[in-house]
C-alpha cells in the first residue's frame, strides 16, 4: 500500500494537469458579448464570443506562423501552404471541401500575414458543426501531395503577377523592403517567382508539421454559438485526426522582443510604365504592444484617415493633386511602420511629396490642434465599433488578440482607451515618430531628372 502510494499520487497529479481549463475573459450582459476561453491538454486554445441576436457564426483557426518565420529559401512557404490546405485531406478532396461549405450557403477563405495565418468559414448557426469539421480537417489532415504543389504553383505565380500589375498595392511591399531590407519582415508575403518555383512538397510538408502543432494554434468562433459545444466539436475533430496530445502542453507565447529600425533617408524607385506614380513616404512606427499605440491611432486618423484629415484636405481637396491619399500604420510584435501613400500624375509627384513632407514636419514640430484631435478620437471610436458589426470581424478580434497579445480587451475598454488619449499624448508621439528622417518608395514612369530630385523628399 505504502509502496504504491507515490505512484497513485503521481498519476492523479498528472490527470489533474491534463484537463481542459475554461475561463471567462469578458463577461457580457445576459451572455451577449461574453468571451470564454478553454485550453485543451495538448495546448490548443479555443476562444468564443457569444452573440445570440444573430443567426450566423464564424469559425476560424489562427496559426502562429507568418512570412517572418521563413528563411530566404522558404520565402512564400507560409502563403503556399495556405493554398495547399484547401487541396485535400485524407478524408476530403478539394472539391469535397469547397462543396461542403457551398452547399449550405457559407463562405470560406484564408489569409496569410507576416506574423500569422488564418483559415475561416462563415455559416448559419445551425451549420456550425459542419464548418468546424471541415476547417479542423483541413488544418490537421492535409496530405500536401507533389501533384497539388505543382498545380497550385501556377495559381500562386499568377497571384504574384496580379500584384505586380497593381502598383498601388505593390508599392507597399516595396516600402516594407525599403524600411526593413532583406529580412523576413521586409520580404513579400507571397514570395518571389524564384522562391516559389524552388519550393517542393517535402519542404512545405516539413514546414507544415513544424508550425501547425496545436500549441501554435488558436481556434476562434463568434456568433450565435455555445462555448462548450464548440469545445466538444473541436476536441472531437482534433482527436479524430490524432492531432491532440493527451498530456498537458503549454501554448506558444505571443511574439516579443524589441527591434529598432534605424533606417533613415532610404530611397527605392521602380521604373514602370504606369499612368500614375505611386509613392509611400514614411518612417519607423510603433510595435503593437507599445502603450502609445492609442495616441498613434488618433494621430494617424487625423493626418490621413478620412476626408477631413490634413493630407486629404491639402493634397486632394485644396489642390486636386491626387485622387487617393492616406496614411497608415503597420504594427508587428517588435517594431512598426508609419507611411503616407499617394497616387498622382508623374509630373506632380514632387509637389505631392513636398506637401506631405511639409505636413509631417509641421505636425512633428507643432502637433495637431485640439479640434483635430477631438474629431479624430470620435472618428476612431465610431469606426472601431462599426468595424465589429459582423461575426467575422468579432472572430478576427478575439482570435488575433489571443494569438498576438495573449488576452482580450472588451470593446468598451478599447473605446475608453481611445477616449483617454490627450492632446499632449498625440503631440508627444508625433514628435517621436514624425520627427524622424523619412524614407521613400516610388513606382512609376519617372524621367531621369524627376528621379534625381526624389532624394530631396528624404533629405
Amino acid at each position: 500500500m505504502t509502496s504504491r502510494s507515490p505512484q497513485v499520487t503521481a498519476r492523479t497529479s498528472s490527470e489533474e494537469r491534463a484537463v481542459a481549463r475554461t475561463q471567462t475573459l469578458i463577461k457580457g450582459v445576459n451572455g451577449i458579448g461574453t468571451v470564454r476561453k478553454t485550453t485543451l491538454p495538448g495546448g490548443l486554445r479555443i476562444v468564443t464570443e457569444t452573440l445570440p441576436s444573430v443567426r450566423s457564426a464564424t469559425f476560424g483557426i489562427w496559426a502562429h506562423v507568418g512570412s517572418r518565420d521563413e528563411t530566404p529559401a522558404l520565402n512564400g512557404a507560409t502563403h503556399y501552404l495556405e493554398h495547399l490546405l484547401f487541396k485535400g485531406t485524407s478524408r476530403r478532396s478539394a472539391l469535397d471541401i469547397s462543396s461542403a461549405i457551398d452547399a449550405v450557403g457559407g463562405e470560406m477563405n484564408a489569409f496569410t500575414a507576416k506574423e500569422y495565418t488564418c483559415y475561416y468559414a462563415r455559416v448559419l448557426d445551425t451549420d456550425l458543426p459542419l464548418a468546424i469539421d471541415v476547417v479542423c480537417d483541413m488544418l490537421t489532415g492535409s496530405v500536401i501531395l507533389q501533384e497539388d504543389v505543382d498545380v497550385e504553383r501556377g495559381a500562386i505565380l499568377e497571384e504574384i503577377a496580379m500584384t505586380e500589375d497593381d502598383p498601388g498595392d505593390c508599392v507597399h511591399d516595396l516600402f516594407a523592403h525599403t524600411m526593413l531590407g532583406d529580412t523576413p519582415l521586409g520580404r513579400p508575403v507571397l514570395g518571389t517567382v524564384d522562391t516559389v518555383n524552388a519550393l517542393t512538397a517535402d519542404r512545405i510538408r516539413r514546414f507544415y508539421k513544424r508550425h501547425y502543432d496545436p500549441t501554435h494554434l488558436v481556434v476562434a468562433a463568434a456568433g450565435n454559438i455555445d462555448h462548450q459545444k464548440v469545445v466538444r466539436l473541436v476536441r472531437a475533430a482534433f482527436e479524430k485526426a490524432g492531432a491532440l496530445k493527451e498530456t498537458q502542453a503549454a501554448p506558444i507565447a505571443p511574439r516579443d522582443g524589441h527591434r529598432v529600425i534605424r533606417t533613415a533617408g532610404r530611397l527605392e524607385v521602380i521604373d514602370r510604365k504606369t499612368e500614375q506614380a505611386h509613392v509611400v513616404l514614411g518612417m519607423p512606427g510603433l510595435a503593437r504592444t507599445d502603450e502609445r499605440r492609442w495616441a498613434m491611432g488618433v494621430l494617424n486618423t487625423a493626418l490621413g484617415g478620412g476626408m477631413s484629415s490634413r493630407l486629404f484636405q491639402e493634397v486632394r481637396e485644396k489642390r486636386g493633386l491626387a485622387y487617393s491619399v492616406y496614411s497608415y500604420t503597420s504594427s508587428f510584435a517588435d517594431c512598426g511602420l508609419f507611411g503616407v501613400y499617394a497616387g498622382c500624375r508623374p509630373s506632380q509627384v514632387h509637389d505631392v511629396l513636398k506637401i506631405c513632407r511639409d505636413e509631417l514636419d509641421q505636425v512633428a514640430r507643432h502637433g495637431l490642434s485640439d479640434d483635430e484631435i477631438d474629431r479624430a478620437i470620435g472618428q476612431l471610436r465610431g469606426s472601431t465599433v462599426l468595424g465589429l458589426e459582423d461575426t467575422g470581424a468579432l472572430m478576427n478580434r478575439i482570435g488575433k488578440s489571443e494569438l498576438c497579445w495573449g488576452d482580450q480587451m472588451s470593446v468598451d475598454e478599447m473605446l475608453t482607451r481611445i477616449a483617454a488619449v490627450t492632446p499632449d499624448d498625440v503631440r508627444a508621439v508625433a514628435r517621436d515618430v514624425l520627427g524622424r528622417r523619412p524614407s521613400l518608395s516610388v513606382i512609376g514612369p519617372l524621367k531621369d531628372k524627376q528621379a534625381a530630385r526624389l532624394q530631396e523628399a528624404v533629405s
